[in-house]
């Protein structure tokens, strides 16, 4: 996609793990990817739970430990959904800090 650029992928720490960190327009993003191929426990979206978005939220302040030339840019967390049948669906802003 124009003007989103991947920083990193599967930042990993001891208490949880970020697929992927993008800049979109100024913004960095911290991208949580899931797959679901049916709809029978909730769909993809379900997936992403309160304890999920915990350590996605540690995982993306410990990478901003690490990369303090990037904690001026404002940040959100999003999701990309995707089922199993081929759609995909990009949730910005998908949850926040608190």
């Amino acid at each position: 996609t124009q003007g989103v650029h991947v920083l990193a992928r599967n930042v990993r720490c001891k208490a949880g793990e970020v697929d992927l960190v993008i800049e979109d327009a100024g913004t960095l993003a911290f991208v949580e990817v899931r797959q679901r191929t049916g709809s029978r426990f909730g769909g993809a979206a379900a997936s992403v739970t309160a304890t999920k978005q915990r350590r996605i939220i540690i995982a993306a302040q410990v990478f901003l430990q690490r990369q303090p030339r990037l904690g001026h840019m404002p940040c959100r967390f999003d999701c990309v959904l995707m089922d199993g049948q081929g759609k995909i669906e990009w949730l910005k802003d998908a949850f926040r800090l608190g």
